[in-house]
């Protein structure tokens, strides 16, 4: 069972409603009327009691001077006095809200009928359609509506405006957007899109459009990125890429719309005209790289090519451009009746200011492939080949390369074309003449090859030669050796013989006369130093007794001579203790017999024994 608490509350809250509804009802009884801040009282005037206007007039559905039926004014948020429940029947809408990056279509279901073939009503000042009054006074006219209804809120009456909501137009960055209008002036006839009219703030504003006079159908000008609340029911919008024009490219434009044309080129050129920018036709003026917004359904832009451009004459190969994918390998035949392919390639550049002439002559770079270069290269070659046997031609490649870059440049000259450089590629002779060739290549190479070999024999018998001389050699230059040795020697021999002889002469030379300078300082030096003892002794004889000095002399000389003065012989006295015997001159004599005893000569005889005389 539900609390006490809960009960009484419950009860509390059904009674405030009750005395609400109670007090609106009793309000509302006595003509009094509330209507909410949020919303709008639509009211319809159920009948007329006194009063000239008691009914609407014909074709008209909303009442503006107080006749029977849907009132044009709306009750504002607020209290309403005297509006007698039977009399009035009033109803409340919330305002009419459009919220961020919708727009409101409108519709009214009152006004003039829309007349002179248009199929959207003008717009006029009616407060954003919050004035029905105004809208129908000022000629507001029955159906779709020219103008919209922004974001924001709205006391718009329901009941004569019906109000849809759409999203606004957005265009992306990079993007353009193509306008088609439904309403303007036709265009001309021969024209195919409306020129740029002032004034009408991007189609936003499609009643200033129609004033300043512009056209229906499609427009020249193009929208911008950005939000635009444009009235799809006044014109449709389609997005397209903004035009680019890469780099090495120029594009040339080629104008639909604008003011006729007057060529600029003059009498020099006379395969198309070039006009000023804002005419109709090739302009003469191209685009540089970069992205424009040009509109691709009133104007058309040519890339071409600045940069230098490969293009390939063989079969499966081709560059990025794709300017040669339809061409293939040339086959030509040669004055022999030989049938061959060969790929070429050709270069090609289109100065900057001379590709307006080239897309007024051609239309496009690929036309100009196909209508130009083609035939002009195809046909090059194969009158070359045509004046050629298939051999010869082979050979000639650089010649005839050369000779096609001279040609294929004049040609090219006269379509306002570089020609850069035109180069052969892969030549594919026929099986047979291919054979030929073979074989004479072999046996050309044969010939080399037995010539080759014949040299090395040659040569190799050179060099046993060579080899043979070398091994002997060693000996020739031994024996070369020896002989030059043998001859150095015999002069050496000759050379010492002789310089033995005169080194002897010159030392005997020199010996004698050294013996001469000797013997005679020696006699001299004999002869003074005789000279000067004879005086010392003579003073020293002078001094002392002969006899005395005569024994001093001879114990000096043992003395120097190393002779033993103890004598080993000893000599005694005479015979019989007899006196006269043992002197000093017996002793020498008793030595002199020794040593002539001792002499070699007597070496067998065994040495006399030391004499001792008694």
């Amino acid at each position: 069972m539900p609390s006490t608490p809960f009960i009484t509350a419950g009860v509390i809250l059904a009674g405030i409603v009750f005395l609400i509804a109670t007090y609106q009802w009793i309000l509302r009884i006595i003509g009094v009327v509330i209507i909410p801040q949020n919303g709008i009282g639509i009211v319809t005037k159920k009948f007329v009691l006194i009063g000239p206007n008691k009914i609407l007039a014909d074709g008209e559905i909303v009442a503006l001077k107080g006749e029977a039926g849907l009132q044009a004014d709306a009750l504002a948020p607020g209290l309403h006095f005297w509006l007698w429940p039977w009399q009035y029947s009033i109803h409340t809408e919330p305002f009419t809200e459009i919220e961020e990056g919708l727009i409101g279509i409108v519709e009214a279901a009152g006004g003039r009928p829309i007349s002179g073939g248009r199929v959207i009503g003008n717009a006029v000042e009616c407060d954003s359609f919050q004035s029905v009054r105004d809208f129908v006074e000022k000629g507001g006219e029955r159906g779709p509506q020219m103008a919209v209804i922004p974001p924001g809120k709205y006391r718009i009456n329901t009941a004569f405006f019906s109000v849809m909501r759409e999203r606004a137009l957005e265009i992306e960055d990079n993007m353009v957007g193509v306008v088609t209008t439904k309403e303007g002036t036709p265009l001309p006839t021969g024209e195919i899109a409306g020129g740029e009219v002032p004034g009408h703030n991007m189609f936003q504003d499609g009643q200033r459009f129609v004033e300043a006079g512009g056209y229906k159908g499609l427009q020249e000008q193009v929208l911008l990125a950005g939000r635009y609340y444009v009235n799809p029911r006044f014109a449709t919008v389609q997005t397209y890429p903004m035009t680019e024009v890469p780099i090495a490219n120029v594009g040339v434009v080629i104008a639909y719309v604008g003011s006729a044309g007057v060529d600029v080129t003059g009498e020099a050129f006379k395969h198309g005209n070039l006009v000023s920018p804002g005419e109709k036709g090739v302009c003469v003026t191209p685009l540089d790289p970069g992205r424009y917004p040009i509109n691709p359904l009133t104007h058309k832009v040519e890339c071409v090519p600045t940069a230098n451009v490969v293009l390939n004459w063989a079969t499966g190969k081709s560059e990025a451009h794709k300017l040669d994918q339809n061409l293939s390998t040339i086959t030509v035949r040669s004055s022999d009746g030989f049938t061959f392919n060969l790929d070429v390639s050709q270069i090609i550049h289109i100065p900057r200011n001379d590709a307006p002439k080239v897309i007024a002559r051609f239309g496009s770079v690929a036309n100009l492939v196909t209508q130009v270069l083609e035939p002009t290269i195809g046909n090059y070659f194969r009158n070359a080949a045509q004046g050629s046997d298939a051999i010869a031609f082979l050979k000639q490649r650089q010649e005839r390369q050369d000779d096609a870059k001279r040609a294929i440049s004049g040609a090219l000259g006269d379509y306002n074309v570089g020609a850069v450089d035109t180069l052969i590629g892969d030549i594919v002779p026929p099986e047979s003449l291919m054979k030929t060739l073979t074989d004479r290549k072999i046996a050309e190479q044969e010939k080399v090859t037995y010539g080759t070999q014949i040299e090395a024999q040659s040569t190799r018998q050179k060099l046993e030669q060579a080899k043979a001389l070398a091994d002997t050699q060693a000996r020739v230059v031994d024996a070369e050796r020896k002989v030059q040795i043998s001859d150095y020697d015999a002069q050496a021999a000759v050379k010492k013989a002789e310089g033995e002889a005169k080194s002897k002469t010159i030392q005997a030379d020199a010996d004698a006369m050294v013996v001469t300078t000797v013997g005679q300082a020696t006699a001299k030096k004999t002869l003074a130093i005789g000279n000067a003892e004879a005086e010392v002794t003579k003073a020293k004889i002078e001094s002392m007794e002969a006899g005395n000095y005569a024994a001093i002399q001879v114990a000096q000389a043992l003395a120097g001579s190393g002779f033993k003065l103890v004598p080993e012989v000893i000599v005694a006295g005479g015979a019989n203790g007899q006196g006269g015997g043992g002197t000093l001159v017996d002793v020498l004599l008793a030595n002199l017999v020794r040593d002539q005893a001792a002499k070699p000569t007597m070496a067998a005889t065994p040495s006399a024994p030391e004499v001792e005389v008694a």
